[in-house]
């Protein structure tokens, strides 16, 4: 039996229930894609031309160091089903169409979360949005989810059954947003990789009724993928699912996911330190002494720096200076954002880094790892943290990222994804 995979293109840089969209791409086409649009890009309806090349990397590093802290597992945000996503702070969007006839939905897209949803009408209580609310008496192949089905029972205590015995759930995030509405299966309707549209019926999201927080109005909601040098964001990337989710071929690297407790939505992996040319530094958190924990890194597509322990930092630093001294001079950053920067209108010539993996070594160039935050000034983008570790995005820049859900791996394959 073939493998359920996810395969995400990133340059520079469905759903409740992932497995069973997964499974009827697989019985039908084979596989089909979305589009991913970077909100920064003029593509993007989060795209704000008044700014600054320098203020949209601030915006991004306020971010991903918001959204690194939520991923502490401590956080609690009231009743409901958690999830440690930041709405507003997801980098990808998709559009897609739900119904019949197709509606479009405007969502981010984040793997970081495990629940699809978008905001339906009637809004008792809801945010406002750009496109319109989806109606579901509209769409002739709207169903609500009856209290009995799996789909509701997943659910566990935080789903409920309303007067009409329809399944109603209840969704917080760590930031206090939240959505609440109905349970449902409809039609989704998204391109596939022959360039057609294709529609899957009986997909089950959230139709919520009542949602609020720090949600963006350009926005309708979230496409939960979560299971079990320079950034070019005009550059949009694509999402495969099913067979054309595979990540196939030479040059492919793969390393074990790690499931970690009731964290369910997030994907873990173990990082085992990183080399900088031939000099390897181990992976350490508090201590020389320490083991290398199991699943101490998540790849995580809506936050954009890479994050790793402040004593694995610190070296990672030491050796990325010392490769670059003779080269270039070390400057601050007017910001105060980035630790290691350097004065240059060129590109500049920063050693390969690998990240060790378990089981797989990806090796990192330097677009993945500075970025130019001005015209005269390139800087370092990972950062040190006392928080769990993030493989960012901007780590993962050019490569084919694959999640296979079957086999509980990640694959990394090096890609010139403009040619997706």
């Amino acid at each position: 039996m073939e493998s359920f995979g996810v395969k995400i293109f990133l340059n520079y840089v469905v759903v409740v229930f992932l497995s069973q969209l997964l499974g009827m791409a697989l019985a039908t086409i084979g596989g089909f894609s979305l589009d991913l649009i970077h909100r920064d890009s003029p593509h993007s309806p989060l795209f704000d031309p008044s700014k600054t090349r320098t203020e949209r990397l601030t915006d991004a590093f306020r971010r991903s160091v918001s959204r690194v802290g939520l991923f502490r597992p401590t956080n609690k945000a009231g009743d409901g089903i958690q999830s440690s996503l930041v709405p507003s702070a997801g980098e990808y969007l998709m559009t897609l169409s739900i119904g019949t006839p197709p509606a479009p939905v405007v969502a981010i897209a984040d793997t970081g979360s495990d629940l699809t949803w978008t905001q339906c009408r009637p809004c008792n209580s809801c945010y406002k949005q750009v496109v319109p609310f989806f109606d579901p008496q509209k769409s002739s192949t709207y169903t609500d989810s009856s209290c009995g089905t799996s789909y509701c029972l997943a659910l566990g205590k935080d789903g409920s059954c309303n007067e009409q015995k329809h399944c109603t759930f209840n969704y917080s995030y760590a930031d206090g947003s939240f959505t609440r509405g109905n349970l449902a299966a409809e039609t989704l309707t998204g391109s596939s990789t022959a360039g057609k549209p294709v529609s899957f019926p009986g997909v089950v999201f959230g139709c919520g009724h009542s949602s609020g927080g720090i949600f963006d109005e350009n926005s309708s909601g979230i496409v939960g993928l979560g299971g079990p040098a320079s950034g070019d964001s005009s550059v949009s990337g694509r999402i495969n699912f099913g067979r054309s989710g595979m990540v196939p071929g030479s040059g492919t690297v793969s390393s074990p996911l790690v499931r970690k407790g009731n964290h369910t939505s997030f994907y873990y992996l173990t990082l085992e330190g990183f080399s900088v040319g031939k000099k390897r530094l181990r992976y350490k958190r508090f201590s020389e002494k320490a083991e290398v924990e199991e699943g101490n890194i998540i790849v995580d597509s809506g936050t954009t720096y890479t994050f790793i322990p402040e004593n694995l930092y610190s070296e990672l630093e030491k050796s990325v200076e010392k490769s670059i001294k003779k080269k270039r001079k070390r400057v601050k950053d007017p910001n105060g954002i980035f630790s290691l920067c350097y004065n240059t209108t060129r590109e500049i010539n920063a050693p390969i880094i690998t990240a060790h993996l378990r089981d797989a070594n990806v090796e990192l160039q330097p677009l993945n790892t500075f970025t130019r935050v001005q015209e005269d000034m390139v800087c370092f983008t990972l950062m040190p943290t006392l928080d769990v570790g993030v493989f960012g995005n901007m780590a993962q820049v050019n490569f084919l990222v694959g999640f296979d859900l079957k086999k509980n791996r990640v694959s990394f394959k090096p890609t010139d994804c403009s040619q997706y």
